[in-house]
């Protein structure tokens, strides 16, 4: 099992800046990939960003050039660095966790990105 609790969502006006942390914790070992996905409601989960334990990084293309996934192995965390936000980043960014092995997949409860214009 492996728990993810994801911290410093809010509100930014429009070319502000923000960073997201995600905490894991347990089974923290098999641990692959961790990335970042965001949501409207009613609409499908979307990747953000995603890293692997390595530090291959992949990047939506909305994402790209304004936002930065890294992750801290000897913390268990991983954050998104997200500069120059729009209105339309607008969202709740989840924390993913995808193990070795199984490809099972663990997900935080979410957090809260508000940009304002």
């Amino acid at each position: 099992q492996v728990q993810l609790v994801e911290s410093g969502g809010g509100e930014v006006q429009a070319g502000g800046s923000l960073r997201l942390s995600c905490v894991a914790s347990g089974s923290i070992f098999s641990i692959n990939t961790m990335g970042w996905y965001r949501q409207d409601p009613g609409k499908q989960r979307e990747l953000v960003a995603r890293i692997t334990r390595g530090g291959s990084t992949n990047y939506a293309d909305s994402a790209k050039g304004r936002f930065t996934i890294s992750r801290d192995n000897a913390k268990n965390t991983v954050y998104l660095q997200m500069n120059s936000l729009k209105p339309e980043d607008t969202r709740v960014y989840y924390c993913n966790a995808i193990l070795y092995g199984n490809y099972r997949e663990y997900w935080g409860q979410g957090t809260q990105v508000t940009v304002s214009s």
